[in-house]
């Protein structure tokens, strides 16, 4: 038993030699080995197929990151256009927030700036659901197309 506990212990200690974790199984440990084997140089050794898709889903994750922001500052234009007698500072706040979040998402990426037509209409279609959930206005009540374009979600004014 002490010596099964010990090779646990060694396991997940940091060593010289690399933990051979598979990707499926334990996937902090396979990270740790892939980034270890790449500073080494050892790209024989390397899971090219999981790296692969790793790197890629990371890439998406940044998308998404765009996606969220754009939704977010949507929902809140969506409900201050129909809605006006409930405007409010908070929604203000939060599109200006959001601004703030595309601006460094896009600051970070610019190679998505090619997919922001894509971004928005992604955003549109979850915005439009979410702004009649949180209204209770039919969702026909909103716009199909998406009414808004990026220099709208991103520079209008919204004085109350």
């Amino acid at each position: 038993m002490a010596e099964q506990s010990k090779k646990f212990h060694a396991d997940l200690a940091p060593g010289d030699e690399p933990v051979r974790a598979e990707y499926e199984r334990d996937f902090y440990s396979w990270s740790i080995e892939q980034a270890r084997v790449l500073r080494e140089g050892r790209h024989d050794a390397l899971d090219r197929d999981n790296l692969a898709e790793e790197i890629e889903s990371l890439g998406r994750e940044q998308f998404n990151k765009l996606v969220s922001a754009l939704r977010v500052a949507m929902l809140h234009m969506l409900k201050w256009d129909h809605q006006p007698p409930l405007r409010s500072r908070s929604w203000v706040l939060s599109i200006e927030e959001q601004r703030l979040e595309i601006v460094d998402v896009l600051a970070d990426n610019p190679g998505l700036k090619p997919r922001i037509n894509e971004a928005i209409a992604r955003a549109y279609r979850r915005a439009r659901i979410e702004a009649a959930k949180e209204t209770g206005l039919d969702e026909a009540t909103f716009p199909g197309p998406c009414p808004y374009s990026f220099d709208d979600i991103t520079k209008r004014s919204f004085a109350r």
